[in-house]
Order: C-alpha cells, then sequence, then structure tokens
C-alpha cells in the first residue's frame, strides 16, 4: 500500500515503510509527513514493530528545502511544527520502530534515527547534520543526538562541525545499534521487527515508555521547544540563515551539503 510517497508493507504482526522520494534524497515533503502520520495511526494496535527505511541511497535528506522555500513565500510555516509532530509521535506509539539507514541521513533523517527505538545501519550510510552550513542550530537533530545518549564531543562533531559519520561509527558511538552490509540491512532489520513481533504488545509498549521515564526523565516536547528557540534567537542576532537559504535556492552549496 503507498500513501503519500510512504509505501507501507504489513507483515504479521509488523510493518515496513519506506520513504519513496529517490530523487529528493527522501527528502521528508509536506505529502510524506502526511503520509507516516496516516500510516502511523492506520498501524496503531495492528503492528508490534515498524521498520522505517529509504529508497535507494538515501535513508531521509531531512525536510524537503525546495518545499519550504516555496510555502515560506507564501507565509506558510508549519514544516517544522509537523516534522516534530512526526517524530512525537513516533516516541508516544506503541508500535517499536527500527531505523533501517541504507544511506544519506542528514538533519532531520538523523533525528529520524534518534527517535526510533532501535537502529541497524548500512555500511554505506552516511549520517550528518548541515544546519551549521546555514547558520542554523539543528532545532531537532541537535536535541535528538543529545537525547540519544551521545557525549558531547560526539554531539559537537555533528553539530559543530557539518561533518558526517558512517555506520560503523555510529555503532561505536551508540546512535545505531548495529552496522551491517547494505545486502544485510533489511533482512536484518527485519529480524528485528519479527522478534520484537513476538511479545505481548502491552508490555512493549509500557515498556518503550518506561525507557523515556527512567531514569533521566527526557522530555521530547521540550527539548524539540528549546531547539526552536535557539533558532529564534540567532535568527534576531544575524541574516546568516538567511543567507543559508538564498545559497540553496541559487544553487550555491552551503558548507556541509551535496553528496
Amino acid at each position: 500500500m503507498s500513501n503519500n510517497n510512504i509505501i507501507v508493507t504489513r507483515y504479521e504482526g509488523w510493518a515496513e515503510l519506506r520513504n519513496d522520494r529517490e530523487d529528493k534524497r527522501n527528502a521528508m515533503d509536506r505529502a510524506s509527513r502526511q503520509g507516516l502520520m496516516s500510516a502511523f495511526e492506520s498501524l496503531r494496535n495492528e503492528a508490534k514493530a515498524i521498520v522505517i527505511t529509504g529508497t535507494g541511497g538515501s535513508f531521509c535528506a531531512g525536510i524537503d528545502l525546495k518545499e519550504l522555500a516555496h510555502e515560506r513565500d507564501r507565509n506558510i510555516n508549519t514544516a517544522s511544527e509537523e516534522w516534530i509532530a512526526v517524530n512525537l509521535a513516533i516516541r508516544a506509539h506503541p508500535a517499536i520502530f527500527i531505523a533501517a539507514v541504507n544511506g544519506i541521513a542528514l538533519g532531520g533523517g538523523s533525528t529520524l534515527i534518534n527517535v526510533c527505538d532501535l537502529a541497524v545501519a548500512s555500511t554505506r550510510a552516511s549520517i550528518g547534520t548541515p544546519e551549521m552550513g546555514f547558520s542554523t542550530y539543528p532545532g531537532m537533530a541537535g536535541p535528538a543526538i543529545q537525547l540519544a545518549g551521545m557525549t558531547r564531543k560526539q554531539a559537537a562533531w555533528l553539530i559543530l562541525t557539518t561533518n558526517r559519520v558512517d555506520g560503523a561509527t555510529g555503532e561505536r558511538w551508540g546512535m545505531v545499534n548495529e552496522c551491517v552490509e547494505p545486502d544485510r540491512l533489511l533482512p536484518r532489520a527485519h529480524e528485528l521487527a519479527q522478534g520484537v513481533a513476538r511479545f505481548d504488545a502491552v508490555a512493549l509498549a509500557e515498556s518503550k515508555q518506561a525507557l523515556d521515564r527512567l531514569p533521566t526523565n527526557i522530555d521530547w516536547q521540550k527539548a524539540m521547544d528549546f531547539g526552536q528557540e535557539v533558532n529564534v534567537s540567532i535568527q534576531s542576532r544575524t541574516n546568516a540563515q538567511a543567507q543559508g537559504f538564498a545559497n540553496f535556492a541559487a544553487g550555491r552549496k552551503n558548507p556541509g551539503q551535496g553528496v
């Protein structure tokens, strides 16, 4: 089943969601965000595990910046709010989410890895936060990186340098659980989903929520709100963010962009 760029494949007790915008590096446009939310709701009380992956060489390149620019020209500024809602929906959903990171995961793509409960990465994965190239704090990816348990030095590497990490480094840093060869990625993610689906749905949902409540009492909403506040502060002191988006619109690459 396909739902607004999101291909939903159902199995017994679990499901796979695949973002099918390969030509856009699986960037999350409005249709994709809505497709995910619709898929989450349709799988509630049906799938005990959900695998999320991308098509081709990209996992997810974050929010679709070209669509974002067009919407800002029309005074539509809900993309960040909608993407936060998608990520919070994953945290609140009773299913266990497994990221199968098949390739490039930038900005919001790295957020998606970190909000998932489990993650497997291909050796071809390339994970990063290019926002600093736009003179922007990664308002969702930044808090998610730190809430995922990385050290300050590891978080700083991603947030402050725009340097990417591969799947093996992601495993060492705790961003993903395993790094496997590309041909093993989906089989391994499917194995995990099948294994999780063996367990009681209530026990899984309660245990998932307990992971956020103890021992650190993480509040994802406050963390995401904080990320937005940081960007408001940046915008009040410099026009560099606007210049970064202008560079993108004109076809000039900012640091951290490109393959």
